[in-house]
This record gives structure tokens, C-alpha cells and sequence, in this order.
């Protein structure tokens, strides 16, 4: 165990980098929330923050180049279903799921000759003692919505097996995802352009 929000980070990052025997790496820092942003303490949620952002970004800056020279490795990164569906708990928690989610599809690209590969695993709730941390005891969820940890854990190995880059384990069919993603690079073509879309225009007046 190390402490992420301390000088435990730092000796996370020393063994990634100098240990050869590491080649794949399981980033699941994080801690909850489930409180509403009126109902929130800023000074925990700026916790959050670097707890669920700063500490994974800086355990894959880690890891990446240490695989890269290794010549080849995976990294896991455990995000949430509220990083694509942040109205469920807590905005702060969404958005740092959402980084994680961001960074992963970023380094998927930017590492796909690389010989290194990236999963992110997407879970809903889960049986484990961050929702009580989070103030939110699993016994107050309805049971049909939560899932064990260990299940967890066979969905993400599973998708990793079957080469899958965001592995959502509750998600019925795989294809609501694929077709989640085409929508999104369907976008991409025409989210910076030089002009404003027509609907933006101010059209001269009669």
C-alpha cells in the first residue's frame, strides 16, 4: 500500500521506471464521491483531484516511457461509467473519471506502434468500501446495480483478452459502445473549423 496523496506517489513512480520486470500496470488510483457539488467541502474535492487525476497521470508518465524502452507492455486504467455519464454522482468525481477516460483513448493513439497497450475499464457500482468512504453505503444502492468486485476483475481481464480498449463490464452489448464511439469520431472532422456553423451566423436583417 502507498499513500498516493503523499510521498507514496514518488516511490510508485521509482519502481515503475526502474523496475524491468513490470510490463503491465493496473492505474487504479482513485477515491469517491456522491454528494452534490451544493452539499460538497471544495478542500475534499480538491483531494479528489489529486488523488484521481494527478496521481494517475503522473503513474503513466511513469510507466509509458518505461514500457516504450522496454519495448512493449499494457497499462490498465480504472475510470467509471460516470466519466461518459457524469449526471449519476457527484460532477468533481465525473469529471476526474472523465480524465481518466481522455487519457487512455489519447495514449491508445499516440502508442499504437509502440508496442504498448491501453485498456480502460468503465465500471458501474461496485461492491466495494469507496461508497461508504464516499459517504454512501452500498446497502442504501439497489442491489440490481451493483456488482462484486471480483466480477469486476473477470470482466476487465476478459476485455483485455479480447483486445478491447474501453471495457464496460455491465454493458449487455458490446455494440452500444461501438456505436457511442463512431458517433464521437464522426464529430472529430468538425470540431475546429475556421468558420462558425450556420446556425451561429448572424444573418443580415430584411
Amino acid at each position: 500500500m502507498a499513500d498516493l496523496a503523499g510521498d507514496g506517489l514518488a516511490k510508485v513512480e521509482a519502481v515503475l521506471k526502474q523496475n524491468a520486470g513490470i510490463n503491465l500496470f493496473v492505474n487504479n488510483a482513485g477515491i469517491g464521491a456522491a454528494a452534490p457539488l451544493l452539499a460538497s467541502d471544495v478542500d475534499k474535492m480538491d483531494e479528489l483531484i489529486a488523488i484521481n487525476v494527478r496521481a494517475p497521470m503522473r503513474l503513466a508518465y511513469a510507466a509509458v516511457p518505461a514500457f516504450v524502452e522496454r519495448g512493449g507492455g499494457a497499462i490498465i486504467n480504472i475510470g467509471s461509467i460516470v466519466g461518459i455519464a457524469p449526471e449519476i454522482l457527484n460532477g468533481v468525481y465525473g469529471g476526474t473519471k472523465a480524465f481518466v477516460l481522455a487519457l487512455s483513448l489519447s495514449l491508445h493513439k499516440e502508442l499504437a506502434d509502440k508496442k504498448v497497450r491501453v485498456q480502460a475499464v468503465l465500471p458501474g457500482a461496485t461492491a466495494t468500501e469507496l461508497w461508504e468512504r464516499a459517504g454512501l453505503p452500498i446497502s442504501n444502492l439497489p442491489a440490481e446495480i451493483v456488482m462484486n468486485a471480483e466480477d469486476v476483475v473477470d470482466a476487465a481481464l476478459a476485455g483485455f483478452d479480447q483486445g478491447e480498449l474501453v471495457t464496460i463490464p455491465s454493458l449487455p452489448d458490446a455494440a452500444d459502445w461501438d456505436d457511442y464511439e463512431a458517433a464521437r469520431q464522426k464529430l472529430m472532422p468538425n470540431l475546429s473549423r475556421n468558420t462558425p456553423a450556420a446556425r451561429y451566423r448572424q444573418t443580415a436583417a430584411a
